[in-house]
């Protein structure tokens, strides 16, 4: 197995300028060189500290600590992005957690500007946030679709930028993760949802007529990655072929911004001894 300090986020981390997800293999498994059974096992090693620092990091915020973590998902159709949440995110305490899922805009929405329905949903002091979907949405659908003109979907690149950087200037450490699948891996995850009818609810006919946009899917994607990858805010291009090995790396990535956070237990603010004494007598 490769060394397990290696950082995962330096390995994933997209490099500034073009983007071609093609030169990017979804099969790969970068910093793990175990299989199935050991990555799994690797994952569930991973749940204890995890859960230990985010509770240090919630416990700060209850001192007047600002500290939070936004993690974005974004990827293709079957891409695991549920999945993530379920298995990635398994440790962590429910309550520390402030999970949203941002569909297609509704009318009251599409009054505003885009970045005006993600602001409730940001996480506060102590949280973590996570985006199924996000505001990237909106230059990503939006492209492929022509739901709006060409220069509204550049200028949404800069205002995610700026929106972005103002997030990590009030204390909000933004992850990025594109979970980057290949043609052939979402097919047959489409098929396996027609093959178990408990998979049924899953399947959307939809989903093949987006198929066939396929190629301007992954435009779209490489644009908005390279528009919106920036030293505040970088993008992950997590491979995620293999879902173990996504599951293994989200969740790794998150404990190693946790750790570089270093959030640390409040010290108490009363004499300890002296409350000892009243528990004692009471």
């Amino acid at each position: 197995m490769a060394d397990m300090t290696d950082s995962i986020a330096a390995r994933l981390r997209l490099p500034l300028g073009a983007v071609d997800l093609q030169s990017i293999d979804p099969h790969d498994t970068p910093g793990f060189d175990g299989g199935k059974a050991t990555g799994k096992r690797a994952l569930a090693a991973l749940g204890p500290t995890l859960a230990e620092v985010q509770e240090r990091l919630y416990a700060e915020s209850r001192a007047g600590g600002t500290r939070r973590i936004l993690v974005v998902l974004q990827g293709m159709d079957t891409s695991g992005k549920g999945g993530v949440v379920r298995h990635s995110l398994a440790a962590l305490d429910p309550q520390g957690v402030q999970l949203a899922s941002f569909k297609a805009p509704t009318k009251q929405e599409l009054r505003h500007d885009f970045l005006w329905r993600i602001n409730p949903h940001l996480p506060t002091a102590g949280m973590i946030g996570v985006f199924d979907r996000s505001h990237y949405e909106d230059v990503l659908i939006a492209r492929v679709r022509a739901l709006a003109k060409v220069a509204e979907i550049e200028r949404r690149y800069d205002a995610i930028n700026d929106f972005e950087k103002a997030l990590v200037d009030d204390d909000v450490t933004v992850v990025k993760c594109m979970l980057h699948i290949s043609n052939e891996e979402q097919k047959a995850r489409l098929r396996a949802r027609l093959d178990n009818p408990d998979k049924h609810w899953k399947f959307n006919p939809g989903d093949i007529d987006e198929r066939a946009k396929w190629d301007s899917y992954q435009e779209a994607y490489e644009r908005a990655l390279e528009r919106c990858n920036t030293s505040a805010a970088p993008w992950y291009v997590v491979p995620s072929d293999r879902k173990w090995y996504r599951n293994w790396a989200i969740a790794t990535l998150l404990l190693e911004h946790l750790q570089l956070l270093a959030p640390q237990w409040p010290i108490a603010d009363f004499d300890v001894e002296q409350q000892k004494v009243r528990l004692a007598g009471s």
